[in-house]
């Protein structure tokens, strides 16, 4: 079932999260339901408050690309957390599902090192990088309430700012269902 997406300036987008564990009710139909959504939306990254869920999950699904540079995975992520980021900086160009239409070039580190719980529950070590890398930090932040635009220096925020007045006015393309705040 597509689920609508949550847009910018709905609390929840802003609201830190909680962690869940196995016994989450229907947790499987909540996954199958935001890859379907995430999907439809043609995005490659989706986390719960983007569904309107305050809990610490999110999924990532870079299959769409046929580069040997990216990863081809489809994942769930529970529990998400950064135990180390290093690397270089890089900075590259981001959007989010919850704020159609506009998009920033955001710098992050390029390496990090993650712990989280997949689907069954099994806890599990990596090491990212890349767009693999980038995609998990962007919905990670969004576990904390945290939105791409606010990593970015003054002078590209306020022009970000500027663009999001619309949205928070309902004025934006829908091209997929939404709540709007």
């Amino acid at each position: 079932m597509i689920l609508p997406i949550y847009i910018y300036g709905h609390p929840v987008l802003r609201k830190p999260c909680l962690p869940i564990d196995s016994s989450y009710n229907n947790l499987d139909q909540l996954i199958d339901n935001m890859f379907e959504t995430m999907q439809n939306a043609n995005g490659i990254g989706i986390s719960a408050p983007q569904v309107g869920l305050s809990i610490r999950l999110f999924l990532v699904d870079l299959t769409l690309y046929d580069d040997p540079n990216i990863p081809c995975i489809k994942k769930v992520f529970i529990n998400p957390e950064i135990t180390e980021e290093f690397g270089e900086l890089e900075k590259q160009n981001e959007g989010c599902l919850s704020i159609p239409g506009i998009r920033s070039d955001v710098i992050r580190k390029n390496k990090i090192k993650v712990k989280y719980y997949d689907k069954h529950f099994k806890l599990i070590f990596d090491e990212l990088d890349g767009l693999y890398a980038r995609v998990f930090q962007h919905e990670y932040d969004h576990l904390n309430g945290v939105l791409f635009f606010d990593h970015l220096i003054p002078l590209d925020k306020n022009i970000v700012n500027r663009k999001l007045k619309p949205i928070l006015k309902g004025k934006f393309e829908e091209l997929y269902p939404v709540i709007k705040n």
